[in-house]
């Protein structure tokens, strides 16, 4: 019995950190773009409930743990790209055009290995320059609220020592404390509390496609779909990489006209449901990630409740929030930026026009520092030395000693295979 309980715990909680550790990112990237709170909290029920069925489907017929979650980079570019042209119906727009283009990356193996071999130093940078003005709320919020954020700050410090993968929902726990504590005692009165689906019409237009949509599809690509990928082969396994890009691409396609931005492999939590901790046989840890899509499926219930809070909270404050939970994501961005000393400064230079913020023609800096630094490569880096998102270094993964788990035999067509893995 215990055995057959543990991967259900175990996706219990790969849910359950997963939604805690990375919402308030979610809906501070909505509400930048131009979302009402009502619109906000359906694009968080609408990512919860896509994110839940591409985890169930593709768990359950793969017999893979992958586990699906929203672009937590993604709603970070939001916040950094603020509202597009256009407003709320061009955003979603672009979320639309973005999960085309994840479908198309699973429909045409050589989109895929277009974007895994943009180089990772450049890639490591651009996302780096995303992250950074969310990571650095906690540091003006201790300045701004200092008796409110003090606590967040120092219960995610405790947490982190002792219980890493608690720290972000403990310190969450901790804000919701102080939101309760200082908030004006009708603060949720009248809030709907009880989410529902707010459709939107899209729009287009140029530099909402080249600003949002391209950024947005590349970092959901590099930032979670390649390196989630990457998590499943350390473990042993050897999943479709092309069905995982159109179940997650659909997924996307469904859930933006409710508000949601993007569905994608999980990265961050990926191996909550995909090590041992799930379960010893590697071929029951499938149900852990499907359980993990039902869970969060559910905890989208409570979107409205977390949008609610979200409202009558300081911004700083939520942003502090959100920027804790980017922290080590912007550590390894910065460390792959920065590791190879021939495309250093091309990373540097990705990394500080990214950061930066501007806007030309419309068009964010996210899109205007991967070129940047992609021009710097070709100006001045050595055309000898290889650099991509998915290096020989993950092909030991593929053929560790963990038994490959039934019905994963690669095809041909598999981007991860032809890259070496």
């Amino acid at each position: 019995m215990a055995g057959r309980a543990q991967p259900v715990l175990a996706g219990a909680v790969t849910a359950l950190v997963g939604f805690a550790s990375s919402f308030t990112v979610v809906l501070a990237g909505l509400r930048a773009v131009g979302a009402s709170d009502a619109q906000a909290a359906s694009g968080l029920l609408a990512l919860c409930v896509a994110c839940g069925l591409a985890a169930a489907w593709l768990g359950w017929r793969h017999r893979v743990p992958m586990s699906v979650a929203w672009s937590t980079p993604g709603a970070a570019l939001l916040v950094a790209t603020g509202p597009p042209p256009g407003g709320w119906p061009v955003a979603v727009g672009a979320f639309l055009v973005s999960g085309l283009l994840i479908v198309a990356a699973g429909l045409f193996p050589p989109l895929s290995r277009a974007v895994a071999a943009i180089p990772k130093p450049v890639a490591g940078a651009m996302l780096a320059g995303v992250l950074l003005p969310l990571c650095t709320a906690p540091v003006r919020a201790l300045v701004e609220l200092p008796a409110v954020a003090g606590p967040v700050v120092l219960g995610w410090l405790l947490l982190h020592r002792f219980a890493r993968r608690w720290a972000v929902p403990g310190a969450l726990v901790v804000a919701v404390a102080a939101i309760a504590l200082t908030a004006p005692p009708t603060g949720l009165s009248g809030a709907a509390l009880i989410p529902s689906v707010t459709l939107s019409a899209p729009a287009w237009n140029a530099s909402a496609l080249l600003g949002l949509a391209v950024p947005l599809f590349l970092v959901t690509m590099a930032a979670q779909n390649v390196p989630g990928m990457a998590v499943l082969v350390g473990y042993g396994y050897r999943p479709p990489f092309g069905a995982a890009l159109r179940a997650t691409g659909l997924a996307s396609l469904l859930a933006a006209p409710a508000g949601g931005h993007a569905v994608n492999l999980a990265a961050i939590t990926a191996a909550l449901a995909a090590g041992p901790d799930a379960h010893p046989d590697p071929e029951r840890r499938w149900v852990a990630s499907v359980t993990a899509g039902v869970g969060l499926a559910l905890l989208g219930l409570g979107a409205g409740v977390a949008t609610a809070l979200v409202a009558v909270a300081p911004p700083i404050l939520i942003e502090a929030v959100a920027g804790l939970a980017l922290l080590g994501a912007l550590a390894t961005a910065l460390a792959s930026a920065v590791t190879d000393p021939t495309t250093r400064e091309a990373a540097v230079v990705t990394f500080v026009v990214t950061a930066s913020g501007v806007a030309l023609i419309g068009v964010g800096g996210a899109f205007w520092g991967l070129v940047a630094g992609c021009l710097m490569l070709l100006l001045f880096r050595r055309p000898d030395t290889p650099t991509s998102l998915i290096g020989s270094g993950h092909s030991s993964g593929g053929r560790s000693a963990t038994p490959t788990a039934r019905r994963t035999r690669p095809s041909a067509t598999d981007p991860i295979r032809s890259a070496g893995t």
